[in-house]
C-alpha cells in the first residue's frame, strides 16, 4: 500500500468535477452531439486519465504508476462491454440521440459512488481475509467463460430493462429529456429515460463485480483503484458515442474481453507463487483486446470483399442512430 498524501485526493476530486461540470455544460441543449465531438470527448477523457498517471509517477513512483495504468487499461477494455449494453438498452426503448447523453450523463455519475462501495469494501476484505482473493479469481474465471461464450453483440433486449418494465408504471413515449412526466388522470409514470437510467445503473453494478475484482489483480490499493476506474469509466459516453455505430461489427472483441478477465482471475490465484509485476501485465491486457479487434476488422473486409452488397445485415448488433445518419 502508498502513503497517499491529502492533497492528491483532492487534486483527483477536483479534476473529475471540473471535468464534469465542463461536459455538461458543452452538452446543454443540442450541442456536442457529433461524432467528431465525441472523438474529441473521448480524447479528452484519455488524456486525462493518462496525465494523472503521469501525476501518480511524479508523487507516488513508477511501480504506483505501473499499477494505475495496468488497473486503467483493465476497466477501459472491460467497460467496452458496457457499450454494448448502451447500444441494447437504447436501441430496445428507442431513446433519441438528443437524450442520451442526459441518461449516460447521470449513470456515469452513478457508477462512481457504486464503484467507490465496491472498492473499499472489496480492499477491506482482502486486508482481512486472505482468501478472498481467490474468490474474486474464481468469480473472474467463471466470468471469463460465460463472456466468451455469449457475443453481447447478438443481444437484441436487455433483462434488467425488462424486468423494470414490468414492475414499474412506465409510459411508452419519450418527453423531451423528462423522466418522470405526468399523464392526464394525474398519477406520475416513469419515462423510457428513466427506464434507461436504472436499466444502465443495474447492469453496471453487474458488470462492477467482474470488474472491480480485476483491477484488484494488479493492485489493492484503494486510491490507484478507484482513480484509475473513475477515469476509465468518465469517458463511457463519449466512448458509447464513438463506436455506437461499429460495435456490432466488432464480432471477435468479446474474445479479447473474456481473455483480460481470464487472465487477471488467473493472476490472482496464482499470485502467492507467481507474481505477474504490472508492466508485463498492461502488455498482455493490450495485446488481448487489440488482437480480437484487429481479427474483427480483418474479418469484417474479408466479408466486404466477398459480399460487396449484403442484401441484410444478419449477425450485427443493433446500431443507434447516429450523428453520422442523422
Amino acid at each position: 500500500m502508498h502513503a497517499i498524501p491529502t492533497w492528491l485526493w483532492g487534486v483527483f476530486w477536483a479534476a473529475v468535477l471540473t471535468l464534469l461540470a465542463v461536459d455538461l455544460l458543452s452538452h446543454r441543449g443540442h450541442h456536442g452531439e457529433s461524432r467528431r465531438a465525441a472523438w474529441i470527448w473521448s480524447g479528452v477523457w484519455i488524456a486525462a486519465g493518462l496525465s494523472f498517471g503521469g501525476l501518480v509517477w511524479a508523487v507516488l513512483g513508477g511501480h504506483a504508476a505501473q499499477e494505475y495504468v495496468a488497473a486503467w487499461l483493465i476497466e477501459k477494455s472491460l467497460s467496452l462491454d458496457n457499450a454494448f449494453v448502451f447500444l441494447v438498452i437504447f436501441q430496445s426503448l428507442s431513446v433519441p440521440l438528443r437524450a442520451q447523453h442526459q441518461v449516460l450523463f447521470f449513470g456515469i455519475f452513478g457508477a462512481l459512488v457504486f464503484r467507490a462501495l465496491f472498492i473499499f469494501v472489496g480492499a477491506a476484505a482482502l486486508a482481512r481475509w486472505s482468501w478472498v482473493s481467490y474468490v474474486f479469481g474464481a468469480i473472474l474465471l467463471v466470468t471469463a467463460l460465460r463472456v466468451a461464450r455469449e457475443d453481447p453483440a447478438k443481444q437484441k433486449d436487455n433483462r434488467a430493462v425488462r424486468w423494470l418494465a414490468k414492475h414499474l408504471p412506465v409510459t411508452q413515449q419519450v418527453h423531451d429529456k423528462k423522466f418522470i412526466v405526468r399523464r392526464e388522470d394525474g398519477h406520475r409514470v416513469a419515462t423510457p429515460l428513466l427506464l434507461a437510467l436504472l436499466g444502465l445503473e443495474l447492469t453496471d453494478i453487474l458488470f462492477a463485480v467482474d470488474s472491480v475484482p480485476a483491477a484488484f489483480s494488479v493492485t489493492q490499493d484503494t486510491f490507484i483503484l478507484y482513480s484509475s476506474n473513475a477515469f476509465a469509466i468518465l469517458g463511457l459516453r463519449a466512448l458509447y458515442l464513438v463506436l455506437a455505430g461499429t460495435l456490432g461489427q466488432l464480432r471477435y472483441l468479446h474474445y479479447g474481453l473474456a481473455g483480460v478477465l481470464g487472465f487477471a482471475g488467473l493472476k490472482m490465484v496464482v499470485e502467492p507463487w507467481l507474481h505477474i509485476p504490472p508492466l508485463p501485465s498492461v502488455a498482455i491486457i493490450a495485446t488481448l483486446v487489440g488482437a480480437s479487434v484487429i481479427a474483427s476488422v480483418r474479418a469484417r473486409r474479408r466479408d466486404t470483399l466477398g459480399h460487396p452488397a449484403p442484401a441484410s445485415s444478419e449477425g450485427k448488433g443493433p446500431e443507434p442512430e447516429t450523428p453520422a445518419r442523422r
